[in-house]
């Protein structure tokens, strides 16, 4: 079984030092908020995540949740310690005190999120759902609705799910065949089968609160007839207490490449009843609230993994001998092969990548947060339109570079990483879906390329290029050597942007080839720009900590010599065009 500590320093560090948004820090409803509490949360965040749910990894892979005899079964532990989990609060941290909730910010909520991502990311998503639900109930339901449902849910007592893919629509929802027929007490009848629903069914909760997209039977066809519900395992009284089970059955448990411990259900539906959450036919955009936080959430998931897949190939590389280095100093015959060029360069490359990634979703966090509460109208926007645009960057660079971090760790482990024995091939199959659900890879570079570059408030990507300008064009002469390397990237970046815009009116077939390459050069200049960040408190303190910001500096060297470029051939694949593509004959 992999090893795990969880990176307090670099998260506290964030904390405490790149907490530079002045729109963030005008929220009032934080300014408790500070570096002794979170220092103690993440603490006690670390303990849970390194001790309880860690261990719960192999046990799931092991002992994958079945379905018997009707009944979902989890793995061995996993009930004990969802209690414990719920026991100890750790689901409301970011939930409203209204409902029970603590009420931290997501730029503490998402490191807790990194961390049980890297201990178990099975046992993750038990609640991880359920946060998605009451996110979107928070912002969308009626207060009698909310009032009803959320406290148990905070709680931990209730979990939730989303419930869209169905077996002839994915990411087409405007196919979807799920029926809703409302009854004269004002509730609907939903019938049809939803799939690929995680968490869908098991036995850690009382209760399962579905939210269910489907179509009333007055509504039109495609997406703009799409209403969402609220669909619950056990119908609940009025009085609170759970009442007779819904017609909400589980088909079957998918038999998955990874993540085993999480239940993957299919959903059968007979006339279960359901409650409309808004108004009708606009679902679609009440669940895009669920769906692009969980978005994020899933670009975490594989820093975590990334995380945890690096910390152990840097454990190996210190303790494993192979063969003789260029300049040798062994006696016996034998280096330990981080002394080799190649292991330290993937090494490195891994590191920079992870302490990047988490940089840049601290600052994504405070955005977040901007997002939803500040008071200004004007900048509560511009933040909410920062976000629409990161997050398919965060949902899918973080989960490629993911598998590739955990395909290095792999190779650093040698014949070991392919067996089971070390834990690590493990890592590999669970991240793998990563890059597929809430949406694949590819949809979210085509969302980004179509949609989030220009909207209705203007060209936000050139906002955002002016942005990192600004706020890179530094006064430390340090750091100016690293921001002039990142603005030529950045004029890249901005060269790829008036590319895709110009083929978007000319030729839509280049901008759809080319969504991945300008998705990946967007990411690597983001991840670059909250490098700048980084090394701007790292020479101005310098003294203070000078090992832990020679660090920082070195593998910010290495990420602007050896990652960074990695953007303009992104940008070069790019303008070749989609000709010989879509001309290509296949036999």
């Amino acid at each position: 079984m992999p090893n795990y500590t969880a990176p307090l320093d670099d998260m506290l560090f964030l904390f405490e030092k790149l907490r530079d948004n002045k729109n963030y820090n005008e929220l009032e409803k934080y300014n408790e908020v500070n570096s002794d509490l979170v220092k103690d949360i993440l603490g006690e965040a670390a303990k849970i995540s390194e001790n309880l749910i860690l261990p719960l990894a192999l046990s799931g892979d092991e002992n994958p949740a079945k379905l018997e005899n009707g009944v979902v079964r989890t793995p061995p532990g996993y009930k004990e310690a969802y209690n414990k989990y719920i026991e100890d609060g750790w689901i409301s941290l970011s939930c409203d005190p209204k409902y029970g909730g603590q009420g931290m910010p997501k730029t503490v909520s998402a490191f807790f999120d990194e961390m049980l991502s890297s201990a178990s990311l099975s046992f993750k998503l038990y609640s991880e759902l359920t946060i998605g639900a009451y996110n979107c109930l928070l912002r969308h339901a009626p207060d009698e609705m909310k009032d009803k449902y959320l406290p148990k849910m905070v709680e931990g007592k209730w979990s939730g799910t989303m419930c869209l893919t169905e077996p002839v629509c994915g990411t087409d929802l405007g196919m979807l065949k799920t029926k809703a027929v409302e009854q004269k007490d004002g509730t609907f009848k939903i019938s049809g089968q939803k799939i690929f629903i995680t968490s869908g069914d098991h036995d850690l909760t009382e209760n399962i609160i579905h939210l269910v997209i489907a179509r009333a039977s007055d509504s039109p066809s495609g997406t703009k007839g799409i209403s969402l519900f609220l669909v619950p395992k056990y119908i609940v009284n009025e009085d609170g207490s759970i009442g007779p089970r819904n017609g909400v059955s589980t088909g079957s448990v998918e038999h998955k490449m990874g993540i085993k411990g999480s239940a993957t259900c299919v959903l059968n539906f007979d006339e279960a009843v359901g409650y409309m959450i808004g108004p009708k036919n606009k679902g679609l955009n009440q669940m895009f609230t669920m769906m692009n936080l969980e978005r994020i959430v899933v670009g975490i998931q594989g820093l975590g993994i990334s995380e945890i897949a690096y910390q152990n190939s840097l454990s190996y590389a210190k303790e494993r001998k192979q063969g003789k280095t260029n300049n040798s100093k062994s006696t016996n015959g034998a280096d330990f092969i981080i002394e080799h060029a190649d292991i330290r360069r993937s090494l490195l490359n891994m590191k920079s990548i992870i302490e990047g990634e988490r940089a840049l979703c601290f600052w994504l966090s405070q955005q977040t947060e901007v997002s939803l509460y500040h008071s200004d109208e004007k900048v509560k926007q511009e933040a909410s339109d920062y976000v629409s645009l990161m997050t398919p960057v965060v949902k899918s660079l973080f989960t490629d570079l993911a598998m590739e971090i955990t395909s290095d760790a792999m190779q650093i482990h040698g014949g070991y990483g392919f067996t089971k024995d070390q834990g690590i091939e493990q890592l590999y199959r669970d991240n793998r879906i990563t890059p597929i659900y809430e949406g694949t890879n590819s949809v979210q570079a085509a969302d980004l390329v179509f949609r989030k570059l220009i909207n209705k408030n203007g060209d936000i990507i050139n906002k955002f290029v002016e942005t990192i300008k600004s706020e890179s064009d530094s006064k430390n002469d340090k750091v100016k050597i690293f921001s002039k390397e990142l603005n030529y990237y950045v004029d890249i970046l901005s060269k790829f942007s008036d590319w895709i815009k110009d083929r978007h009116l000319n030729d839509k077939d280049d901008v759809s080839a080319a969504a991945n390459d300008y998705l990946k050069t967007l990411g690597f200049v983001s991840l670059a720009y909250a490098w700048i960040k980084v090394l701007e408190v790292s020479f101005e303190d310098y003294d203070s900590n000078k090992k832990f910001y020679e660090d920082k500096i070195n593998t910010a060297k290495f990420f602007f010599e050896k990652v960074l470029p990695r953007a303009e051939f992104h940008y070069k694949s790019a303008i070749s065009g989609s000709s010989n593509i879509m001309n290509f004959k296949f036999n």
